[in-house]
């Protein structure tokens, strides 16, 4: 229902300081934050256990300046980290905002594992698009639902209390904008009341919503949508209620990798390594380096709405570091084939096509030539047999777009000016991806998440400590 109404004559049986709505990497690292700050928190969390955005994703957490990159010999800083987001975005994120969240990348990262110890370890091996350093932190088994199972055991470890199936409809606010408290809906149609003295919006984006879809990014009419179906536009929404400024709605992640039918996430390793895509006619349609996100539309844009990423055993077996490769193999998502006219047949395509596609990637790859679509193939080896391929299609991951906040996850009112006691972080703010589909850097949604959920959680301790 995601609506705002007046305080006046609204009992709270329950009063808590600092009140998270949202149990994904943003809310629960929010919570961490505040109790580590001395608040009491409580996280409300819509469904039977905490999930979200999180838990669909890779799990990987960029961060610069980190122990665990010190420890492997990697020299990162925070400012090389705000050039590759800036570059990526082509300049249109807030630099003040960019610079903030990857100064205080590091010290999150740091913090999650030493002294909640989250099990995040560094990816090494290959770097996603537009990342000059390895930076991403993930679980071993580059798996968000692993990495929402380490923060909620970290949580479980603080006695931090955390409710499920609980679903935020409404928040009651004063004429000034400060939120005195929510009411939620239970799976029985029963209703609760909870007063707070802070509120933490954790609750994602807006992808699930095809009304905001519909008004804020048209192009994605008719694309696939792989995200948490619960991302409703609930931050949005009670926010602008509540006087809040809005930042690049047009901002989203795609990806143009996800295994059809099965709807299994294809890490875009495998092209960033040596791999490649073509359509149906077994035809390349573009630079696969220049990002998985904007790689969405032009998969959706392919004959079919579909392409084959194409790789080989050497790639095969980097793709099963990922525990969704693995899910996709054992889905029968991954066909396999001695030679490259073999596959052509196993996947429907056209065999001379395919062949002749491979052996001008052979050829790019051996510096014979430029690639017309602007991709450097010399820097990774040729595929040889046997070799693998996986049908594709494009899909919308998250919106990047929402709440004006401050670089203390404070949300903003249109004049700068914050909103009392009304914070927000990941999904529900705006994110550092630009304007549109194109400025997303891998890793975004979640660096978002976990830095500015922390900053959340110790604003919020602080106004609480202040007597807001």
């Amino acid at each position: 229902m995601s609506r705002v109404l007046p305080t006046a004559g609204i009992d709270f049986p329950l009063e808590i300081p600092v009140l998270v709505i949202g149990g994904g990497a943003c809310g629960l690292t929010a919570a961490l934050a505040a109790h580590d700050a001395g608040a009491d928190v409580l996280v409300l969390e819509r469904d039977p256990s905490p999930s979200g955005s999180t838990a669909m994703s890779s799990g990987m957490i960029p961060a610069a300046g980190t122990a665990l990159q010190a420890a492997r010999g990697v020299d990162d800083t925070p400012e090389i980290m705000a050039a590759d987001i800036q570059a990526k975005a082509h300049g249109e994120n807030d630099p003040a905002m960019v610079a903030a969240i990857c100064a205080a990348s590091g010290p999150t990262v740091n913090w999650l594992v030493q002294t909640h110890h989250v099990p995040l370890t560094l990816v090494e091996g290959f770097l996603y698009p537009g990342h000059s350093k390895p930076r991403m932190h993930a679980p071993a088994s580059r798996s968000g639902a692993d990495l929402v199972a380490g923060l909620l055991a970290a949580a479980n470890a603080a006695g931090i209390d955390i409710v499920c199936d609980a679903a935020v409809t409404t928040l009651f606010a004063d004429a000034d904008g400060c939120v005195r408290g929510v009411e939620l809906q239970r799976p029985d149609g029963s209703h609760e009341r909870i007063g707070c003295d802070t509120l933490i919006l954790a609750c994602s984006g807006f992808g699930g919503n095809a009304d905001l879809l519909a008004r804020h990014i048209p192009e994605l009419k008719g694309a696939q949508y792989y995200g948490h179906t619960g991302n409703r536009g609930d931050a949005l929404l009670w926010g602008e209620q509540l006087g809040a400024a809005v930042r690049n709605l047009g901002a989203y992640q795609g990806h143009g990798s996800l295994a059809m039918p099965h709807a299994i996430l294809i890490t875009w390793a495998l092209m960033m390594e040596g791999g490649f895509q073509v359509n149906a006619n077994g035809e390349r349609f573009s630079c696969e380096h220049d990002g998985y996100s904007e790689q969405a539309m032009r998969v959706i844009a392919q004959p079919g709405g579909v392409a084959w990423n194409i790789f080989d055993e050497r790639l095969h077996r980097l793709g099963l570091d990922f525990e969704d490769y693995r899910d996709a193999l054992k889905g029968g998502a991954v066909k396999t084939a001695d030679s490259i006219a073999a596959l052509a047949d196993l996947c429907g395509l056209p065999p001379a096509a395919l062949a002749a596609t491979l052996d001008e990637t052979r050829a790019l790859a051996a510096g014979q030539g430029s690639d017309r679509f602007g991709r450097d193939f010399t820097t990774k080896p040729a595929l040889t047999a046997p070799f693998y391929a996986v049908k594709v299609t494009g899909a919308l991951f998250h919106t990047q777009g929402g709440l004006s906040i401050d670089a203390d996850a404070r949300v903003l009112r249109a004049d700068g000016r914050p909103l009392p006691n009304l914070l927000a972080g990941g999904g529900a703010a705006c994110g550092i991806s630009g304007r549109g589909r194109d400025g997303y850097l891998s890793g975004n949604g979640l660096l978002a998440a976990a830095v500015l959920g922390a900053k959340a959680g110790r604003t919020a301790a602080a106004l609480v400590k202040r007597g807001v």
